[in-house]
């Protein structure tokens, strides 16, 4: 459920939308090997951008040269340059598998003899996967219908790698689950000699079909299979092997344990072309291992274990490993004394300290190996800014140092060339849209773009942030929107928005957190106090404590602090408390049910779009991480304790329950069982259920405006807008 994936935190419209769009085009900046230009797309043209000067951009691949047989031009959705910069593999014609479009073709042109040639072109139109280029920039591998092939570029010869893939047995890529919740896609990796590929196979054949039923695309209705593991159902087997090109064999890597009762979320080549290291999560992801195996004999060295009584972090990037020191050492994030902090981790086990402190190490930015220091983004006073940090790598800090400017505040993110010299740098906050420049580093001083000029007087209706501490001692942080013309001696109605799950945190320092893109108009201008409050469980740099609390407590614990935090909002004298409602979507629509069925003396209209009714019926590895795994009744009982159908009997206000009907994600089932219970009460509320969209609701002709229409007229009507 983080941002990455569909049932997100698609708490406001441009986040679902982003969500539901996922057909990404070039996105990760690419640089050459010198540090100072890096790799763009520009007009169909790929380009050589000199970071330090706009003006000084080179064509590398002109449009022109990419002419085809039937006189089109090939059109560049994404394109890799091979290292040693010769070629140019260029992907186009993409489809969408689940959330993006990772199927496609995929085209190698060649700088040397101006050359362009389909690659796989006697497979299936649109059905390559992953194409990479071998370090030797002599083959191409692919994925094709779930098997491997790898092609020879110089000669077009082909050889098939795996012959056993189907659409349930699956090498190179994953089953719905694993790319949904562990943001695993590309499931192979080239050794560094050329000579073999690395890849995972995924064993889903004993996983279920959850049946989706589409009665619109033709006159006849028809089923619409999805495989999907459920909370308390086995997950797939996996597995990883290396197969040798040359003969086409496979070794099995032979990970300890129940290839079912485990999952591998990250896999790598360690440093040379014998060993790979990998991640090990246990079924309730409590426990996490990494293993250097043997690619000759297949055995599995433990050199490193985490543990936590709650759930343990996958590895965030889902490529690449962080090595140092010659590939001896390996930086690798942990909880484990209460923070998240950033440890150096040798092939023996032995661990070093990196980051030192009462602050979390939110995620790595760059190594900078050459002059020994790590940065990285934190926030050690503010958990809704985010900054950036460096240490040195020989564990020597004593504290971070400070790199972004003390006078921008909010959020900033860095893509740092490889040079560790200069940074791409965008900033925004809560008033100040988002900008981008290019800064050398560590002085972070502007070279080129747009200059950052933080003016507070300059935003209109411009989010303020709060923080309220609650009946149970709990500090909760929000932002509100008052009304424009904003009177402090009337009272005006309140809509929270609210998401409430570990996916996302919805209280932010950047530009469009406080915006509400499915209301028509502007909600300031028409008389609502706009606001959202984070519970303990949001995904915020407040230590492991505030963020493992929500441990099989989802819909309970995350809805008493959302509860709670509104009370004291309510004791504000400008808060009319007959006039509340509260909207979210997915994760935030299942919290709208919850808050407004435990707390309806606080909530008096409720919108909730694509929820959870039931946690019994979403997917293993989400609901098992944070839940437990619901084997028995005492297991299943805390998925029950925080389900709405569990409270629907309690509804008084005024309920709007929206879903599609083809939502893959969060099935529409959960809508249905919820209708049940608010039918066997007597419960009155109106529904909208869109016929064969997804959990981004947003296919279709005309959707998005009747969505957009639907919320806007559904809460006027019911939570009337404007100060009295």
């Amino acid at each position: 459920m983080n941002i990455k994936k569909c049932f997100t935190p698609a708490i406001a419209l441009a986040f679902v939308m982003a969500v539901g769009n996922t057909a990404n085009a070039q996105s990760d900046t690419q640089w050459t090997k010198d540090g100072y230009h890096y790799y763009d797309l520009k007009n169909g043209n790929i380009m050589i951008d000199d970071a330090r000067d706009d003006a000084k951009a080179t064509v590398l691949l002109s449009r022109s040269k990419l002419a085809l047989k039937n006189n089109d031009t090939l059109k560049i959705r994404r394109f890799e340059v091979s290292a040693d910069g010769k070629k140019i593999l260029i992907n186009n014609n993409t489809k969408k598998v689940w959330r993006r479009d990772t199927r496609g073709d995929y085209w190698l042109y060649d700088l040397t003899t101006n050359k362009l040639k389909q690659i796989g072109a006697a497979r299936p139109v649109s059905s390559l996967m992953f194409a990479k280029i071998s370090p030797d920039g002599n083959k191409v591998a692919y994925v094709s219908e779930h098997n491997l092939f790898v092609e020879d570029i110089a000669t077009g010869a082909t050889k098939q790698l795996t012959t056993d893939g189907t659409t349930r047995l699956i090498n190179g890529t994953f089953d719905w689950a694993y790319e949904e919740e562990l943001d695993c896609r590309d499931g192979f990796r080239w050794s560094p000699d050329s000579r073999s590929v690395a890849y995972w196979q995924i064993d889903a054949r004993k996983i279920r079909n959850y049946l989706m039923l589409n009665t619109t695309d033709s006159v006849y209705s028809h089923v619409v299979p999805v495989e999907y593991p459920v909370s308390g159902t086995d997950p797939s087997a996996c597995k990883v092997g290396v197969v040798n090109i040359a003969t086409g064999k496979t070794n099995w890597m032979k990970v300890p344990g129940d290839a079912i009762q485990h999952y591998i979320p990250r896999m790598e080549w360690a440093g040379n072309s014998n060993e790979l290291i990998l991640q090990q999560l246990s079924r309730p992801q409590n426990e996490s291992k990494i293993f250097i195996c043997n690619v000759s004999n297949g055995i599995a060295r433990l050199i490193s274990t985490d543990k936590d009584k709650a759930w343990v972090e996958v590895k965030e990037e889902p490529i690449g490993w962080d090595w140092v020191n010659n590939y001896k050492s390996f930086i690798w994030a942990s909880e484990k004394d209460g923070w998240k902090h950033l440890y150096k981790i040798d092939r023996d086990g032995q661990e070093k300290l990196l980051t030192k402190g009462d602050y979390d190490a939110i995620s790595v930015s760059l190594i900078d190996e050459a002059n020994g220091f790590i940065y990285f983004i934190a926030s050690p006073e503010n958990p809704m800014q985010r900054y950036l940090y460096r240490v040195k790598l020989d564990g020597s800090s004593t504290v971070p140092d400070r790199i972004t400017p003390v006078d921008q505040p909010g959020t900033h993110g860095y893509e740092m060339s490889p040079n560790g010299k200069l940074a791409l740098h965008n900033f925004s906050n809560i008033y100040t849209r988002p900008v981008s420049e290019v800064i050398n580093i560590p002085q972070h001083q502007h070279i080129s773009g747009s200059l950052i000029k933080v003016d507070p007087a300059a935003a209109k209706n411009k989010a303020e942030f709060f923080r309220v501490k609650t009946v149970d001692g709990i500090d909760i942080d929000g932002w509100m929107v008052k009304p424009t013309n904003f009177d402090p001696e009337k009272k005006y109605p309140v809509v929270f928005m609210v998401y409430g799950e570990p996916a996302s945190q919805t209280v932010t320092d950047r530009f469009g957190a406080s915006r509400n893109g499915l209301y028509k108009g502007s909600m300031a201008d028409d008389g609502y106090i706009y606001i959202s409050v984070d519970n303990r469980g949001a995904p915020a740099p407040r230590g492991r404590e505030w963020r493992r609390s929500i441990y099989k407590n989802i819909g309970t614990l995350n809805i008493r602090d959302q509860a709670m935090a509104a009370k004291e909002i309510l004791k504000w004298k400008y808060v009319d408390s007959s006039r509340i409602a509260v909207w979210g979507w997915s994760g935030g629509g299942s919290s709208t049910l919850n808050l407004m069925f435990q707390y309806p003396e606080i909530y008096k209209t409720g919108i909730a779009i694509a929820a959870v009714g039931n946690q019994l019926t979403y997917d293993n590895i989400y609901q098992e991480r944070y839940m437990g795994v619901p084997t028995d009744a005492d297991g299943r009982a805390p998925f029950v304790k925080g389900s709405p159908i569990t409270y629907a009997k309690n509804l008084r206000g005024n309920l709007l329950y929206i879903h599609g009907t083809g939502d893959d994600n969060v099935h529409y089932d959960n809508a249905e069982q919820l209708i049940n219970q608010l039918v066997k009460y007597n419960k009155q509320f109106q529904l909208m259920s869109y016929p064969n969209r997804t959990h981004a609701i947003s296919e279709g002709e005309g959707t998005t405006e009747h969505l957009r229409t639907l919320f806007t007229q559904y809460l006027k009507e019911h939570c009337p807008p404007g100060g009295r």
